[in-house]
Formats: C-alpha cells, sequence, structure tokens
C-alpha cells in the first residue's frame, strides 16, 4: 500500500445519499489536492460489462444471479485495474472516493442459491479501501428520498428493510476480513451528516489529510444512479 495514498468508498441503500456525500468529500478536499483526488463510481459504465449491466439494472435484459455477479467482478477488475489502482499509486498524495465497491455486490449480488460467500471469492482479489463509511438510513427515508427522483426505480430498488438486514451481514462479513467499515447514521439532515463523515475522515485518515469543508451541497440532490 502506498503511503501517499487514501482509498475511500461510500456505501449504504438505494436513497441513502451516496452520490451526493461523495461529490461533497470529492469538493472538500480537490482545493487542498487538486488532481490528486479522484471521484469515481460502480457498476463503472466505461469499464468492462458496464453497458450490460445498467441494462440489466434498468430492465433491459434478464440474466441469472450468478451471470450479473459474474458481470459486476469483471467491470470491478477493470474499473480496478485501469481507474483506481493508477490513481492511488502514482506519484504525490492520492486520494480515490468510490461510490460503491464490493459491499454492494455482497448485498445485491447474493440471494439463497449464491450465498455471500461465494459473492466475495468472486471479488476476494480486490483492493480493500482504507476506509468504507456507510450511510445508514432508516428504509422509509429512503423511500421518501427515491420519490423525489425523476426517473424511474432501477432493479434493486424495492424491499429496503431486507436489503438493511442484507448490509448488516455483508458488513459482518468483511469485517471478519478485516476491513474498515463505519456506519454514519445518515437519517437527519445533509449539513449533519456530512459534518459527522468529516469527524469519521478526520480519525480514520493519514496524518497528511487536511480537511477543509466547502459550501454545503444539497442534501436532496437525488442520489444518482451509478
Amino acid at each position: 500500500m502506498v503511503d501517499d495514498s487514501f482509498f475511500i468508498v461510500i456505501e449504504g441503500m438505494d436513497g441513502a445519499g451516496k452520490s451526493s456525500l461523495a461529490r461533497y468529500l470529492y469538493d472538500t478536499l480537490r482545493p487542498a489536492y487538486g488532481d490528486g483526488v479522484a471521484l469515481t463510481y460502480e457498476p463503472h459504465d466505461p469499464s468492462a460489462a458496464g453497458q450490460h449491466i445498467r441494462d440489466v439494472l434498468a430492465k433491459r435484459k434478464t440474466v441469472s444471479a450468478l451471470s450479473l455477479a459474474y458481470a459486476f467482478a469483471h467491470n470491478r477488475v477493470d474499473h480496478l485495474h485501469n481507474v483506481i489502482a493508477p490513481h492511488l499509486e502514482a506519484s504525490g498524495k492520492r486520494i480515490v472516493i468510490c461510490d460503491r465497491y464490493v459491499l454492494s455486490s455482497l448485498v445485491y449480488q447474493s440471494t439463497d442459491c449464491l450465498s455471500m460467500e461465494k459473492v466475495y471469492a468472486l471479488n476476494c482479489w480486490a483492493r480493500p479501501p482504507d476506509i468504507t463509511l456507510y450511510l445508514n438510513v432508516a428504509p422509509q427515508n429512503c423511500y421518501a428520498r427515491m420519490r423525489q427522483r425523476p426517473t424511474d426505480r432501477e432493479l434493486f430498488e424495492k424491499n429496503l428493510a431486507e436489503r438493511a438486514r442484507r448490509y448488516s451481514a455483508g458488513i459482518k462479513l468483511l469485517r471478519a476480513k478485516g476491513e474498515a467499515i463505519i456506519a454514519v447514521d445518515a437519517n437527519p439532515d445533509f449539513e449533519e451528516v456530512s459534518g459527522a463523515v468529516l469527524q469519521v475522515i478526520k480519525a480514520q485518515a493519514p496524518a497528511w489529510l487536511q480537511i477543509q469543508p466547502p459550501l454545503l451541497l444539497d442534501w436532496h440532490e437525488s442520489d444518482s444512479a451509478k
């Protein structure tokens, strides 16, 4: 691991506010680190199998759970090889903020016939984040935020109570593998949530990382379809 790199992943259910928070962190860190900060997301459309995955999520295609799990793993290895790793391993202080990563695969690709352990086995090669921030939001609040979106719901945006249970199981599995995952209460307004996230980053980040909060974004900005 390069000492001057920091890999941050933002996770949470649909409607938790991941994309707004990821953009906020990017805007917070960019004044100090410029092009040393990269903001990305998964599934990563430009990477391998990206458009195929989007077609499945938009219900334009139907595939088996195993096929989709392989597609996400394929997308991730390409994304990691061509985007995340080169940025983190370049010279200077480097930060990557990624909206979704392996935890999402454990939650969304596992089924009664495809266990989380099997999904993890497809992704066990993936570079672990230095920190994963899990935005913990009550399902009713996620539904309320999703209703504000102008676009149709994607494949997985339903049964959020069960999804929350799966997130708890996925977090437990990854913590057992040694990953640092911190849950943040994301039910309050954006100012409170972003402040809590900055405090977590300050406590967990390497000594060289300095934070200067920007002007607040609109918490009601829709959590993008990434």
